[in-house]
């Protein structure tokens, strides 16, 4: 099952948290994200219910394997595709939103050119 943007996005949230602050809970997904609790206890509860994310007695979420796969997937496309516009003269906030929009839509096709583009450039 493809998972939705929605939910790419919430579990990208969640790598970028882990790297930064260690042990994520959904009130920090809410806090970064500016979502309300309600709306974050939902996304999680479906990312769990799908196989992406555990949660333990504290509050505390883990990645499975399918869930850490995905979210450093979707967490490398934002960065791959924010570095090409910033190498083709976008100014960085608006790199980093349209890389933002463009990482869930681009296909594995398009992307994989787009790095070794990059990679040859460089």
């Amino acid at each position: 099952m493809k998972l939705q943007e929605s939910g790419e996005m919430y579990l990208e949230t969640i790598l970028i948290l882990s790297e930064r602050i260690g042990n994520v809970r959904s009130i920090d997904i809410a806090d970064e994200m500016g979502y309300s609790k309600p709306s974050i206890s939902r996304a999680v509860n479906l990312l769990k219910k799908d196989g992406y994310i555990n949660i333990d007695k504290n509050g505390f979420l883990t990645f499975t394997q399918l869930g850490r796969k995905t979210a450093e997937s979707v967490y490398s496309r934002h960065k791959v595709l924010t570095k090409f516009l910033m190498m083709i003269g976008v100014d960085e906030a608006a790199a980093l939103e349209d890389a933002c929009k463009m990482e869930h839509s681009i296909s594995d096709k398009s992307f994989e050119a787009l790095k070794n583009y990059i990679k040859n450039f460089e």
